[in-house]
């Protein structure tokens, strides 16, 4: 079972120490590649987050829909709630992966998530589960950086590696074809809007 906890609020990156030798700071980057993909072009570390990383995966949601057209603070608020529910259970049990990108400074500018959910069993899968990408944001100060490529990659190779057949994820069409040039199609499903 993983250990989760929820972490006071915290502003910014903890400080580091000014003088550093040479054989520490190697120390310091072997140990950080060890816990992170380092891209050297952009700058940026992807990681996966953890349950400290609540206010990010929330802030990062209410982003995503404010994006997309939706205005009304009350309901957003309502998702709010309802989704740090969501994330602090789901997080702890396994049920959520999310992986982060932080620029030099420490600072997340950008993430997504998976939603493992149970499933019965299907034609092309092994396990009674489905993945579902979701939550992808990119911060406007951090677009166009191939940061959402990287999350993207990052995610759908952790599938791979634990044996899922397929992964899917719901689109905007801003979205599209960044998730059509790495292979996704639509499929069958539909919506029925009960509200």
């Amino acid at each position: 079972m993983r250990r989760c906890y929820i972490e006071p609020n915290r502003s910014g990156p903890k400080p580091r120490s000014k003088t550093v030798t040479l054989e520490s700071a190697a120390i310091l980057y072997l140990e950080l590649l060890s816990r992170r993909q380092l891209n050297r072009n952009m700058e940026f570390l992807i990681r996966e987050a953890s349950s400290r990383d609540l206010p990010h995966l929330l802030r990062h949601r209410r982003a995503m829909f404010v994006d997309i057209g939706f205005r009304d603070a009350a309901v957003l608020d309502s998702v709010d709630k309802i989704s740090e529910e969501y994330f602090h259970t789901a997080l702890c049990a396994g049920r959520y992966r999310a992986w982060l990108a932080e620029d030099r400074n420490g600072s997340v500018v950008a993430g997504g998530g998976l939603v493992i959910a149970d499933w019965p069993g299907f034609p092309g899968e092994r396990y009674a589960k489905r993945a579902w990408i979701l939550n992808m944001y990119t911060q406007p100060v951090a677009r166009r950086q191939g940061l959402a490529r990287r999350l993207l990659e990052t995610m759908v190779e952790w599938c791979r590696q634990e044996g899922f057949g397929s992964v899917s994820l719901h689109t905007s069409e801003f979205g599209r074809p960044l998730y059509e040039s790495l292979g996704f199609a639509p499929t069958n499903e539909m919506r029925l809007t009960l509200r």
